[in-house]
């Protein structure tokens, strides 16, 4: 098996889905393969990343180790990959899916804030409830 490189998540902290998505990789990140940043925080910056605030909050961008960046629907089957969850990684990764789950992306992306609105909060709650149990 291939070693894989840290990879960073920039995503939008003011998003409750963004943030339940990322808990949940948090969740599982025992190997330490990912990274988190809040493009909303002093954490991003711009000028390093080579992305700017508002492409950032356009679409999902990750950065390798190497300092190689991806985005859009690519970014998930590598976070997935090193959340060791090979199942999502390789539907994910699926070349058939593919224009599906970029035009998914791009919609979700551009009504994020009102998606979340409805979902987030819940979505939140369940992975704050299941990490919560799974550390007792």
């Amino acid at each position: 098996m291939t070693q894989l490189e840290k990879l960073t998540l920039f995503y939008d902290g003011a998003c409750p889905l963004c943030q339940a998505e990322i808990l949940f990789l948090s969740g599982r990140n025992q190997a330490n393969l990912l990274g988190f940043v809040d493009i909303n925080s002093e954490l991003f910056d711009p000028q390093k990343v080579g992305v700017s605030c508002e492409a950032a909050l356009a679409a999902m961008y990750g950065q390798f180790a190497d300092g190689t960046l991806i985005q859009g629907v690519s970014v998930f089957p590598e976070a997935y990959r090193r959340a060791d969850l090979p199942r999502l990684a390789w539907l994910f990764s699926r070349k058939p899916l593919q224009p599906f789950f970029k035009l998914a992306y791009l919609f979700f992306a551009k009504n994020r804030h009102a998606i979340s609105s409805l979902l987030g909060p819940a979505a939140l709650r369940l992975v704050k409830s299941n990490s919560a149990s799974s550390s007792q």
